[in-house]
């Protein structure tokens, strides 16, 4: 068997993303629910509020650091794997990546320290104050991957040099403000909120279900689903406008969602297909009649296109994209469903008493993070052929790498996120059944910056130490 280095470098790439994507949206979420956690507790002094900061600060960090170590790889990977795509697109993707590190990074690890390990050090408002500087930085992070990302799916404000072979940026803010960029980056963010809102209610069922820790367990499972409920019902409507703005600009994509090869009028929605790429057709389809067309078009008879209005070499393959576009969606119709139970429940004062709902909402921990990697899949592998799309194919930013060296590298790199994997998921595991510590009813925080920043004697003389031992 011939192994095709394109393939396997698209292989490698989306391993790596798939494991990274999974630690930036915990990160984002929880940093959020962090900071709301935090200003609750400065807000009311509940000491409960605090028990809850410190127990998913925890997880936050673990998830901060791996995720991390595994985002820096996919920048080398840019060189080691697409060198073609670094070569053209260097001048307009280069940017973007330095101003991620000196912004986000920077304010992260500026405030990150404070922030894990500075609540006994600095006063309540400095600590709450790097608390939302490392909100600001996961939010700024997204912000700019997310507008390199969707200007290779929607390229604006550049022009080709035929001299030079590169792009050469002409207006740097229509490079940023891509057509795709405005609905895409809310659609991510509402993403990270929702798989972290999932995972924290997740957690408090299982408290709840076991009986213990019943006090932070109510807290957490009514946060956790309140935040999921408001943040789902806002990413239905935005998901929409983003799959209209495929529509728009990538055609081919939104065609390959749907599952028609030939448009066709008054479509089902399919939920099943057997698609044969090299012949253009599905030989087994099932849906719902009628709801294709209602979904895209707002008609019973409305005409869904095919994905033969696309020329075959501009296609992408159909069975990922179909599949991947169908878990997202009916995971979020099923997060809608159980967020529209939980405020039914919550008004009829048995939150806490439907041990069957606890059990659901259990088992949604993880729907999230599927979610987030199957739209991830769906708006990657269904701009293929494409790098830049419409400009750049795959095949020609590929670097002149051996298959063989490619396959070992994927190995090595499945193997180590493996461990990585596991370790993350079995520390975590460990300090969810362990429990939230007790928190003591005095204030946790250290003083202001100020003493923080005097001069050791003048510090040990305001809290009466002498500096002699006897």
């Amino acid at each position: 068997m011939t192994l095709d280095p394109v393939v396997l470098s698209r292989i490698q790439f989306g391993l790596t993303v798939t494991f990274h994507i999974i630690f930036p949206a915990m990160s984002i979420g929880l940093a959020t629910f962090l900071a709301v956690v935090e200003g609750l507790w400065l807000m009311t002094r509940d000491e409960l509020y605090l028990r809850i900061y410190r127990f998913w600060l925890v997880i936050f960090a673990l998830g901060f650091g791996v995720g991390v170590v595994s985002g820096i790889v996919l920048s080398f990977e840019f060189g080691t794997n697409f060198a073609g795509f670094a070569r053209l697109a260097g001048p307009v993707i280069g940017p973007l990546i330095a101003l991620e590190v000196l912004t986000a990074f920077f304010l992260e690890g500026g405030f990150l320290g404070i922030m894990l390990f500075g609540m006994g050090r600095v006063g309540p408002r400095l600590h709450f104050f790097a608390t939302l500087m490392v909100v600001l930085g996961t939010t700024i992070s997204a912000s700019w991957i997310l507008a390199a990302n969707s200007w290779m799916h929607t390229p604006d404000g550049v022009v080709f040099d035929a001299a030079t072979h590169q792009f050469q940026v002409v207006d740097r803010f229509r490079v940023i403000f891509n057509p795709s960029y405005l609905v895409r980056l809310p659609h991510m963010l509402l993403a990270a909120y929702i798989t972290a809102s999932f995972f924290v209610a997740g957690v408090g069922a299982y408290y709840l279900l076991r009986r213990e820790h019943l006090d932070f367990a109510r807290r957490t499972f009514s946060m956790g689903l309140g935040f999921a409920s408001i943040a789902i019902a806002l990413q239905l409507p935005l998901g929409d406008t983003v799959a209209f703005r495929m529509f728009d600009y990538q055609p081919a994509k939104f065609q390959a969602m749907e599952g028609y090869w030939d448009s066709t009028s008054s479509a089902p929605y399919l939920l099943f297909i057997t698609p044969h790429q090299s012949e253009a057709r599905n030989g087994i389809q099932l849906g719902i009649p009628f709801l294709g067309s209602i979904l895209v078009t707002r008609s019973f008879d409305g005409v869904v296109p095919g994905l033969k209005n696309t020329p075959a070499l501009n296609r992408p393959p159909m069975a990922p994209v179909f599949y991947a576009f169908r878990t997202m969606f009916l995971l979020g119709l099923l997060m809608f469903a159980v967020a529209c139970l939980s405020v039914w429940l919550r008004l009829r004062g048995s939150l806490f008493s439907a041990t069957w709902f606890q059990r659901v909402v259990q088992y949604m921990m993880p729907v999230g993070f599927i979610a987030t990697i199957a739209g991830w899949y769906t708006s990657e592998i269904g701009r293929q052929p494409w790098v830049i799309y419409g400009y750049l194919r795959t095949a020609d930013a590929v670097s002149p790498v051996p298959a063989s060296n490619i396959a070992f590298s994927i190995t090595l790199f499945a193997l180590s996120y493996a461990r990585f994997l596991a370790a993350f998921v079995g520390i975590t595991a460990r300090v969810i059944r362990k429990g939230p510590a007790v928190a003591t009813g005095a204030s946790p925080y250290g003083g202001s910056l100020k003493r923080v920043l005097m001069p050791p004697e003048q510090a040990n003389r305001l809290a009466g130490f002498d500096g002699d031992p006897s």
